[in-house]
């Protein structure tokens, strides 16, 4: 194909993924909201799914107003790390509550209380993982008071876990993990970690590799320059082989974006691949898929007004991005988004989040299931 026709074809693409959808094809439930709580960032924990059932976590607080340029949630009031699983496709869902994922207590928790930092058991891994396997769940968290991270385990969809193992800093100064992987056999994994800078702040996003099972990890290359903002929580696909495409939240004083990175050696080297999405308000991660039609899509929280959700596609690759499609407007303010999305096996996106709206001051995890 000439170039000046591959090039007129993407374009047509672009535009025509950018134009508005039936509302129809739009539908927004409620996955958990509870009176005076605060639900909030799936992003911080995954999504994983087996068909038409899907399983992702997040944050189950407590609510407190005061400060509008901060989150309101009350963190002396203690937290829970929590699920919830739908069984039907993302319409409905029931929160679970595994005690191995609950976080050790913060320190405005731990001064109401008055109980010492108590930190779970670190255990050795007893045997290589297999990755494939069909039940198999993986989450990273942060490895409190230790540089590295732990990974926690469930080989039955997320009813039960194991864990902590730990994953150890490999050379950095320390890990801030989010849950972003890709299985490539049976012993060998992709982890897309953030790092803290060399002074000590967040972030500069990294590739960590184990081939053995989660026996012994190796660091891979850095995504992108140290800055003296921050650029955090990967989001990544495989294009095929050693293919790789990543999504990164960027902030450079009050600026806020989405850009992108490319590895064509399975995450040893990478480089810059240009904005996905040049403004997200106050900041927002994005949850990146590849679609069944080989689209890329993007799908991140816009805290600025109109506040709630947005979608933005690529038809070549990640090279260039279409202009946002809304998913939807309707938030009170900017404390929302953090998603994590699924494709189901009818081609619909299930998009998990955090919201607000204007029936209340909670905050609730939200799903859209939407056509792309």
């Amino acid at each position: 194909m000439h170039r000046r026709s591959f090039l007129a074809r993407s374009a047509a693409l672009l535009t025509a993924s950018a134009l508005p959808r039936a509302q129809t094809s739009v539908e927004h439930v409620t996955v958990w909201r509870q009176t005076g709580r605060y639900g909030g960032w799936p992003a911080n924990h995954g999504i994983w799914s087996w068909g038409d059932e899907i399983l992702v976590g997040f944050t189950a607080g407590v609510l407190k107003t005061g400060d509008p340029m901060r989150h309101p949630i009350d963190r002396s009031a203690g937290e829970a790390h929590a699920l919830a699983r739908s069984l039907d496709g993302g319409r409905t869902w029931t929160r679970e509550d595994p005690a191995v994922l609950q976080p050790p207590p913060r320190p405005e928790r731990r001064a109401v209380t008055g109980a010492p930092l108590r930190l779970p058991t670190v255990q050795t891994l007893p045997g290589p993982l297999d990755f494939t396997a069909p039940g198999l769940a993986l989450t990273f968290r942060t490895s409190h008071g230790a540089t590295g991270a732990w990974m926690f385990v469930s080989r039955d969809r997320g009813r039960r876990w194991e864990g902590p193992y730990q994953v150890p800093p490999l050379d950095t100064p320390g890990f801030d993990p989010r849950t972003d992987y890709l299985v490539l056999g049976p012993r060998t994994l992709l982890v897309f970690l953030t790092a803290f800078k060399t002074n000590g702040k967040e972030g500069r996003p990294l590739a960590i590799r184990t081939r053995d099972g989660g026996m012994t990890w190796e660091r891979l290359g850095w995504i992108g320059p140290e800055t003296d903002g921050f650029r955090i929580m990967p989001a990544t696909v495989s294009l095929g082989g050693e293919h790789l495409v990543t999504v990164i939240r960027r902030r450079d004083d009050t600026t806020h974006h989405l850009e992108s990175y490319r590895s064509r050696d399975g995450g040893a080297t990478w480089t810059a691949a240009g904005l996905v999405a040049a403004d997200t308000g106050r900041g927002n991660p994005a949850s990146l898929l590849r679609l069944p039609d080989g689209r890329l899509c993007a799908v991140y929280g816009f805290r600025a007004a109109p506040f709630g959700m947005r979608a933005v596609f690529s038809a070549d690759e990640g090279a260039t991005w279409s202009t946002p499609r809304p998913l939807r407007e309707d938030a009170a303010d900017w404390d929302l988004g953090y998603p994590r999305s699924v494709v189901r096996a009818d081609g619909r996106v299930v998009s998990a989040y955090y919201f607000n709206d204007a029936s209340g001051p909670e905050r609730y995890i939200a799903a859209t299931i939407w056509t792309p």
